[in-house]
């Protein structure tokens, strides 16, 4: 990503107006991201503007949530993201066949070492598309407004054997596939939310931004409790920057936050983060550093606003 970004920044702010009518999160002011431990009665009571949720309360197909439980986020008027990642298989999911342990399907690549259980897939190969219209066939029946789209960044781990090129126009055009089969099943009011990856806008020709609804990342001004490195910060930032001046909302998320309450360093470090992202026209949320992602994370006077 890095030796793409400094050749490539013109291009992206030349090519990135907004000039359609593809729905937004424009006019939302806060977020909150929670993917396990679901309780929908919590999401109602906390306030904030967008919940980017699991589709299930535990992950399983058991615990999917009902279309009723859904309705419910959307009639107080936050507005549900189901989570989806399109870059690694996840060994709990509905799709999951015990089979492939062993043998595995030609578009399922390694283990994640980081996250056990999440395998790289071929994102350009029919077998794993299927499954991701699958799973937006089911978000979208439980009504959902729109999808949260994570390891959008896979594109960067198939480089070395495809090329960095190809490999992010594959991530490209298989974004706009799922764009179109969503709004086609579900209307054109459906949100598509990509997140991390933005190294993908030194691909784009200007149509990725004309065709989601927004972009969120992950340890953008922290990494844990610690600083980013600052010249990475900065990259990221450019690209970012055209996504803002494109009309499109970003989401950040940091995972900032120790657990030790809301004050002395915690709370300073939460809100450098805040103000640097807001001085950015970011919209921040606080996470726990834990990275569990397992609770609503309500922070008074800061989060939701």
């Amino acid at each position: 990503m890095r030796k793409t970004l400094i050749f490539s920044i013109a291009f992206i702010i030349s090519c990135s107006s907004r000039t359609d009518t593809s729905p937004s999160l424009v006019g939302v002011n806060d977020w909150t991201y929670y993917l396990q431990d679901i309780s929908v009665d919590s999401i109602l009571q906390s306030g904030f503007d967008v919940v980017v949720m699991d589709y299930s309360r535990d992950g399983t197909q058991e615990g999917e949530f009902s279309s009723v439980e859904i309705g419910r986020v959307r009639e107080s008027e936050i507005i549900p993201l189901a989570y989806v990642s399109i870059g690694e298989a996840e060994d709990y999911r509905f799709y999951w066949d015990t089979s492939w342990y062993s043998k595995p399907p030609s578009w399922m690549g390694p283990e994640n070492p980081e996250w056990p259980g999440n395998y790289a897939v071929r994102y350009w190969e029919d077998g794993w598309k299927d499954i991701v219209f699958s799973y937006l066939d089911r978000v979208i029946a439980q009504g959902f407004a729109g999808v949260y789209l994570d390891k959008v960044d896979e594109f960067e781990f198939w480089s070395d054997s495809l090329g960095e090129e190809d490999a992010a126009i594959r991530m490209l055009q298989f974004i706009r596939e799922i764009s179109l089969y969503a709004r086609q099943e579900a209307g054109d009011s459906f949100l598509i939310v990509l997140q991390n990856g933005e190294g993908l806008l030194a691909w784009d020709d200007g149509s990725l931004l004309r065709t989601i609804s927004g972009w969120a990342v992950e340890d953008l001004f922290y990494m844990g409790t610690s600083p980013a490195d600052s010249e990475w910060v900065e990259e990221r930032l450019r690209y970012l920057e055209s996504v803002v001046s494109s009309g499109l909302t970003v989401l950040v998320v940091d995972y900032v936050d120790d657990g030790s309450g809301h004050g002395g360093e915690n709370l300073e470090r939460i809100e450098d983060f805040t103000r640097r992202a807001m001085d950015r026209d970011l919209i921040p949320y606080a996470a726990m550093s834990d990275r569990e992602l397992n609770e609503i994370n309500i922070i008074e006077g800061i989060q939701p606003r």
